[in-house]
């Protein structure tokens, strides 16, 4: 239980107590004051040192919601990156395909030129032909 004092002695000099093993001794008053002094400080401090674990617990938890967060964000940037990547080698793909077949429409309009100045080549000697044919009549 609480150790309280027995009784004061007459004089001044001390006070009497029960110890842990229930035994009477005799305490100084001076001594008596300090540790009461020091009892009052350990509380205080271990008040203290409560509120500063809380404190430190808050932070802790604040800490981890911010890293999650930041890990969230960070997963998010990366999706965006890779969504950016493959959009750009779509766009890479699809400019090549576009480039593959403006050349093969260049080869088809150099084919259709050459037929073309053949086929006027043909109406040209038909022409010929035909006012030779015409004069001979």
């Amino acid at each position: 239980g609480a150790k309280q004092p027995f009784s004061t002695m007459a004089d001044g000099h001390g006070e009497l107590h029960f110890d842990e093993l229930s035994k009477v001794r005799l305490l100084d008053a001076d001594l008596s004051t300090r540790t009461q002094e020091m009892k009052d400080e350990c509380k205080e401090f271990v008040d203290k040192m409560t509120t500063f674990q809380s404190l430190v617990g808050t932070f802790i938890g604040t800490v981890d919601k911010l890293s999650k967060a930041v890990e969230a964000e960070k997963l998010k940037a990366i999706g965006s990156r890779n969504l950016l990547k493959s959009i750009s080698k779509q766009r890479e793909a699809q400019q090549q395909q576009l480039q593959a077949l403006m050349s093969e429409k260049r080869v088809q309009l150099e084919r259709y030129r050459i037929e073309f100045q053949s086929l006027m080549k043909q109406e040209a000697e038909q022409n010929e032909f035909i006012d030779q044919f015409m004069l001979q009549s």
